[in-house]
């Protein structure tokens, strides 16, 4: 039986593991030719196994690793229908006046260059095609404050700008880009979460569902926005977060105060060495 992807050429980046590989599943079940990519061999070569995928490793702030990605992921189909930047997450967290440089700068540069390097190579490819959608993995802290967070949240943010910019500008070559937004989803990278109680029960309260999401959720949207049923569907951001996006962000301090300190929560830190008073 025909499939109603039948024929799509795909690139998931982060595909490894958690919402990545639960997208290029969702997209490999339906018939499209899948290419994970991601910065651990041994995770994509598992994962792209368990769902009959091809695999690259790239890191998707290195431009020409992201090149040559892009050129497998269109190698099976000749060309590329769907793409999905999930690859994203933090190397950072704490007060904004302690906040390590290294750390804010490599977060931002994981999801805004990331997605930006994904899309600025993916994009002319489809538009010599038939056109395609390219779907962005943002997140409720791009909308959402979360304290202590402040790198991510910039992060998340530039992407649903960028796609609602690129949505503006490659509308006339069909080409379709929109971003999801998701709430706290259960996966590795979050497990600390799901360890301490007090912060999983702070989120749960913000969440009119009353339940983490799983991965699958994510992938049934991405799914949707990469298929031709949301074909007039473009500069969209779309929250899929249990309706915790009706609350405040979560309440990261049971994990930040140890850390830091009380002081360093209200932006106190020590004079730094010849500085004026």
């Amino acid at each position: 039986m025909s499939k109603t992807l039948d024929g799509f050429g795909a690139l998931v980046t982060g595909g490894g593991s958690g919402i990545g590989l639960a997208c290029a599943e969702a997209l490999a079940a339906d018939g499209a030719s899948i290419t994970i990519c991601g910065r651990t061999k041994e995770r994509l070569e598992s994962a792209a196994e368990s769902i009959g995928a091809r695999w690259i490793v790239a890191d998707v702030t290195d431009e020409e690793q992201v090149r040559s990605a892009v050129a497998a992921a269109s190698e099976p189909t000749g060309g590329l229908d769907a793409v999905v930047a999930c690859a994203g997450g933090s190397m950072h967290m704490g007060p904004i006046t302690s906040s390590p440089l290294d750390q804010w700068r490599a977060t931002v540069e994981l999801n805004v260059i990331g997605t930006f390097l994904t899309l600025k190579h993916s994009a002319p490819v489809m538009a010599r095609g038939r056109g395609g959608s390219f779907v962005g993995v943002s997140s409720i802290a791009g909308t959402a404050t979360h304290r202590y967070l402040s790198a991510y949240c910039v992060g998340k943010a530039g992407i649903d700008m960028l796609v609602r910019v690129a949505a503006d500008e490659l509308g006339p070559s069909n080409i379709r880009v929109n971003s999801v937004q998701p709430g706290l989803v259960e996966t590795e990278m979050v497990g600390g979460i799901f360890a301490s109680d007090v912060v999983l029960d702070d989120y749960l309260a913000q969440m009119p569902l009353g339940r983490a999401g799983r991965p699958d959720d994510i992938a049934g949207l991405v799914r949707f926005l990469a298929g031709p049923e949301s074909t007039w569907i473009t500069g969209q951001t779309i929250g899929i977060d249990g309706g915790h996006h009706l609350r405040r962000g979560p309440d990261y301090t049971p994990f930040a105060e140890p850390l830091f300190g009380a002081d360093a929560l209200r932006g106190l830190v020590p004079d730094e060495p010849g500085a004026s008073s």
